[in-house]
C-alpha cells in the first residue's frame, strides 16, 4: 500500500522544535509498504525549528500569538494534493499535533493538556476518504 506519512516518524528532523519523532518500526513499515514522507508544516510555508502552535476554536496559533492558521491549511491542502497526485491509500501521521494528530490534539492552552479533536491536515484527508492512521496505529500497518 501507498502511504502517506508524517515525515518526523521516519526521522526528518522537521518537527517544530528542529528533531524528529522516529519510529522504531518505520524501517519495517518500509519494507511492507510505499512510503510518501511529508511535513504539512513546511509545506505551509512554516520554518523549521518555529514555535510550538496549538488549535483552539478552529485557529491555530503559535505559542508568541502569532496566528498561523492559514499555514496549517495550505500544508494541508498540499498534503491531500499529494496523496492524489501520487496515489495514497492512507496517512500515518504524527498524533497530537496542530496538523497531523488523530483523534487527539493538544487544547490550545499550552499546558500539555489533551482534547479530543484532529489536526488541520489528519480532518482534511478522513473529509475526502483517506483514511488517517497515528503512530500508535503503526503495528496493525504491519499485520
Amino acid at each position: 500500500m501507498k502511504l502517506l506519512v508524517s515525515a518526523c516518524l521516519l526521522g526528518a528532523r522537521c518537527r517544530y522544535d528542529g528533531f524528529c519523532a522516529a519510529h522504531p518500526l518505520a524501517g519495517k513499515l518500509a519494507e511492507r509498504h510505499q512510503l510518501v514522507p511529508v511535513c504539512p508544516e513546511q509545506l505551509g510555508g512554516l520554518p523549521t525549528p518555529r514555535p510550538p502552535a496549538e488549535l483552539r476554536d478552529g485557529r491555530i496559533a503559535a505559542r508568541d500569538g502569532t496566528d498561523v492558521t492559514e499555514n496549517f491549511r495550505h500544508g494541508a491542502e498540499e498534503a491531500l494534493a499529494l496523496c492524489r497526485l501520487l496515489g495514497c491509500e492512507a496517512a500515518l501521521l504524527k498524533e497530537r499535533s496542530p496538523s497531523c494528530g488523530r483523534g487527539m490534539i493538544y487544547d490550545g492552552s499550552f499546558s500539555g493538556t489533551l482534547t479530543a479533536g484532529d489536526g488541520v491536515t489528519a480532518a482534511l484527508l478522513e473529509e475526502n476518504g483517506i483514511p488517517v492512521y497515528g503512530e500508535s496505529a503503526l503495528e496493525s500497518l504491519l499485520e
